[in-house]
Formats: structure tokens, C-alpha cells, sequence
């Protein structure tokens, strides 16, 4: 009897579960767990450091290198859109103009 089915079907449940157990986590106290300041302080930080450890490479590598060149479409789209961000503040914005420097510079030039 073939059981290569079973495999992935119990990476899938096991997934499930553990994804079930780790989110629920803090529902399941009674009463609100007490936090130190020290704590509450630095997880206002967390959301900013995994958005720049997500963003930073994608920006300033290529092919697992840091790009040796200025001739790259991602950085004067960075520097658009980070002007349009300081001026106006608006994120949606702020993506319209890095794109619309972007795609230009990538697809029409080859950058």
C-alpha cells in the first residue's frame, strides 16, 4: 500500500496545530499578564526593526551581494518615494510613487 499521502498530511495537521497553540497563547490567562515597562517600550520598536529586516535587503541587494552599482531602478524609486512619504505622509502615496519610478527604470531601460 502506497502511503505518500500520509507524509504531508501530517506536516499540514501538525502546522495547523502548532499555529493554533502558539496564537492562542495569550488568550488562554484568566487575567492580563503584567509586562515591564522595559518590555512594553521595546516592543513598540518590533513592528519598524521587521519591516527594515525585510525591506533593508531587498533594497540594497541583488543575487545575495549588495549592489555595486548605482545604475539600479530600486534606489531612485527608494528616493522618490521616501520624498513623497516626508512631504505628504501617506503610505498608499507613497507606494504609487516608488512604482511609477520603478517600472519605468526596470522594464523600459533594463535597470
Amino acid at each position: 500500500m502506497n502511503w505518500s499521502w500520509l507524509e504531508p498530511l501530517v506536516a499540514v495537521v501538525g502546522l495547523a496545530v502548532l499555529t493554533v497553540l502558539t496564537r492562542s497563547f495569550f488568550m488562554l490567562p484568566e487575567r492580563e499578564m503584567p509586562l515591564p515597562d522595559w518590555l512594553k517600550r521595546g516592543l513598540k520598536y518590533a513592528p519598524l526593526a521587521a519591516l527594515t529586516a525585510v525591506i533593508a535587503p531587498e533594497i540594497l541587494m541583488a543575487h545575495g551581494e549588495l549592489i555595486a552599482t548605482l545604475k539600479d531602478a530600486r534606489l531612485p524609486a527608494v528616493l522618490c518615494a521616501s520624498g513623497y512619504y516626508f512631504w505628504r505622509r501617506g503610505i498608499l502615496g507613497t507606494i504609487v510613487v516608488g512604482m511609477l519610478v520603478y517600472l519605468p527604470l526596470h522594464i523600459g531601460w533594463g535597470w
